[in-house]
């Protein structure tokens, strides 16, 4: 039962995508359905077991409270300052989904082998997204099988927005680089390697058993750039090559390979492969980009006045759609549903209060993985950590100019990263890593 309940779990971070990125209420109640039924059988399983772990441990209990915190925001808001009650039970709702989920991460995912099991079906999901989108792309005649969405110039996947998929390709990425940095083999020293020794171990990269994982990542990469994001692209390789420079100085045993494998990315992903599948047109649409036809920062600066007249609780959850047309200056070129800044939306919706707590979680997270790259013995925790941190980083990026966390899916995996991030830190290394590096 207890492989099941893990098994489920992987499976549902697989379909979560796939009812157009869990963006609608109908895909987050499926979902939702999918994680209560597994979290009951949890219970059942806990209380015929009496050794079985029921509650989460306690290292965990800083995320629980940041989330029981939006909980209770969201279900005082239903009764007094929501301008769309309905829109914040359906926030309250995913909510508490979250918390379900990460509270079976955290009494489930125990194990080296468990955590990267459970990388590689986030691995996996991105894989399917990638091909699927690719394939959506480069065949502009087919219409999407799934619910009948037509193609456009922009790779989308399963998912309604393409800056959704892109967040949710850079994500995957990320964990994916973090599980191939810790396959790496480790320095004992900090001799230079001869010029034999490089080509060893650029061939140990390109041609050894982790080829799968890399080309797994290379097709997620296509896709990213098939998406035509902007921050999508930039925000990953920004926070991959900081995290990469911050692990130069804090690593005590670099992997041998360290520094070729993350040029690679660089070299051969972005140049080699972009020129391939047209990263031009995302430098054009960058370049091409005017601040006339731009209105995200208008929206921005509308949202100033709504989040200081209500600081403290917000407009209520899931209600910037309702509440900012009254704040709205003038009317603009595009639709705005969303704040295209997250951390606006959430200090318009929630307060600031909740929003500075959300803000605080993630910074604690990142610390840790900072913490775990630098004193972490066991080679998975650290690169789980590496990626973890770069995870966290896109993310901080991505959310200033787009509203990514809205989507169920990007949303789940994202707090599926932070309690990896949480985990790679507390979890108690097994006793023959103890010993191998004791």
């Amino acid at each position: 039962m207890n492989r099941f309940i893990f098994f489920l779990l992987c499976a549902i971070l697989f379909l979560l995508p796939l009812p157009l990125g869990s963006y609608r209420p109908w895909a987050i109640l499926a979902m939702g359905i999918l994680i209560s039924a597994t979290f009951f059988i949890h219970l059942v399983f806990s209380s015929i077991n009496n050794k079985h772990h029921l509650y989460p441990p306690l290292y965990s209990w800083p995320l629980f409270t940041v989330l029981g915190i939006v909980a209770c925001v969201c279900a005082v808001q239903i009764f007094t300052v929501s301008v769309d009650p309905f829109q914040t039970k359906q926030m309250l709702i995913k909510t508490s989904f979250i918390i379900l989920f990460c509270w079976l991460l955290f009494i489930y995912c125990n194990t080296e082998k468990r955590i990267k099991n459970l990388i590689y079906a986030i691995i996996s999901a991105g894989v399917f997204q990638a091909l699927y989108a690719t394939y959506l792309n480069l065949s502009p005649d087919i219409i999407s099988p799934l619910f009948g969405y037509k193609h456009t110039d922009r790779a989308i996947g399963t998912f309604t927005y393409s800056n959704f998929l892109a967040n949710f390709l850079a994500l995957c990425l990320c964990l994916g680089i973090g599980v191939l940095v810790s396959e790496l083999k480790r320095s004992t020293s900090d001799y230079k390697q001869t010029l034999k020794q490089t080509l060893r171990a650029w061939t140990e990269i390109l041609l050894s058993s982790k080829i799968i994982l890399r080309i797994s990542l290379i097709i997620i990469i296509v896709a990213l750039i098939l998406t035509r994001s902007r921050m999508g692209n930039s925000a990953f390789f920004i926070a991959l090559m900081v995290v990469s420079l911050l692990a130069f100085f804090i690593y005590r045993q670099k992997p041998k390979a360290f520094k070729l494998l993350i040029v690679s990315f660089f070299i051969i992903d972005l140049i080699i492969i972009g020129a391939i599948f047209d990263v031009e047109k995302v430098k054009q649409r960058i370049s091409e980009t005017s601040i006339s036809s731009e209105t995200r920062d208008e929206v921005v600066r509308d949202s100033i006045p709504l989040i200081l007249d209500k600081p403290l609780l917000g407009s209520g959850g899931g209600t910037f759609y309702t509440a900012f047309p009254a704040y709205q200056s003038e009317p603009y070129s595009g639709y705005y549903d969303n704040a295209h800044n997250d951390y606006v939306q959430f200090a318009v919706e929630l307060g600031i209060p909740t929003t500075a707590a959300l803000g605080s979680l993630i910074l604690y997270c990142l610390w840790l993985c900072i913490a775990a790259m630098r004193k972490r013995k066991t080679a998975l925790f650290q690169g789980v950590a590496f990626g973890c941190a770069i995870a966290i980083i896109d993310m901080l990026l991505h959310s200033l100019v787009d509203y990514s966390l809205q989507a169920g899916a990007n949303s789940m995996l994202f707090m599926t990263i932070l309690c990896l991030a949480i985990l790679s830190n507390k979890l108690p290394a097994p006793k023959r890593s103890r010993k191998k590096h004791g």
